[in-house]
């Protein structure tokens, strides 16, 4: 049966991939990826044959009228993204709203998140919490900041290594020195390291290093 399959890939450890996501991308007609060079390490340490087309945020608008078509045809097409579970900070929505509305079939693994693992790393509660993902870089930085200030619930970011010092020093400003958090980088690879503490102690330890690896920070809610 034609669908578009939605599967998670390992963000570092290889061995992150479910026995039903290899057989899905070994079965598909074509893999939808982010970048071909870096899906193709993983396709060939899986001896995965299918092939690949690059989908990503400055040709998506482009080519999913072709993927569509595609699919509506008879073809089983799997969308991945470098690493994760596509659509979370990666490009997948745009694909996924035109597969509904062109009542496509649509089957979602489960499978590999970043921020997961770095949300119960972290000590801080997770019974209720507010994924914000990627911060504004500029434009709205500031009010974004301001409004998420007084919530009450764990809140969970995505930065990047080269940002980390400057993004903790603007969650001082807006959260407080004293607010708890966490940071874990290069999850579930060998460096694999989350340094937990107040924003101050945080901003403290990561000033004296060079920063590697993708950056998953968590905040505790206001008391």
């Amino acid at each position: 049966m034609s669908k578009l399959f939605i599967v998670p890939t390992p963000i570092g450890n290889l061995e992150d991939i479910t026995l039903r996501a290899i057989r899905i991308l070994k079965e598909s007609d074509l893999i939808l990826v982010e970048d071909t060079r870096y899906t193709a390490k993983l396709l060939r340490h899986y001896d995965i044959k299918t092939k690949m087309k690059s989908h990503h945020k400055f040709n998506e608008h482009k080519i999913i009228p072709g993927i569509i078509d595609r699919i509506s045809i008879g073809e089983k097409v799997s969308l991945v993204s470098d690493a994760g579970t596509p659509g979370i900070s990666d490009p997948g929505f745009l694909l996924i709203r035109e597969c509904l509305k062109n009542d496509i079939e649509i089957e979602c693994l489960p499978g590999a998140s970043a921020f997961i693992p770095a949300l119960i790393n972290s000590g801080i509660p997770s019974d209720k919490f507010h994924f914000e993902g990627f911060l504004p870089h500029k434009k709205g930085r500031k009010s974004r900041l301001e409004s998420l200030s007084s919530l009450n619930t764990t809140m969970v970011f995505y930065e990047s290594p080269f940002r980390l010092v400057k993004t903790l020093d603007q969650l001082i400003e807006h959260f407080g020195a004293e607010r708890i958090a966490s940071v874990s980088r290069e999850l579930t690879k060998i460096h694999e390291e989350t340094k937990r503490g107040t924003l101050h102690d945080l901003k403290e330890y990561f000033s004296k290093r060079i920063v590697k690896g993708e950056i998953i920070i968590v905040i505790g809610g206001k008391d």
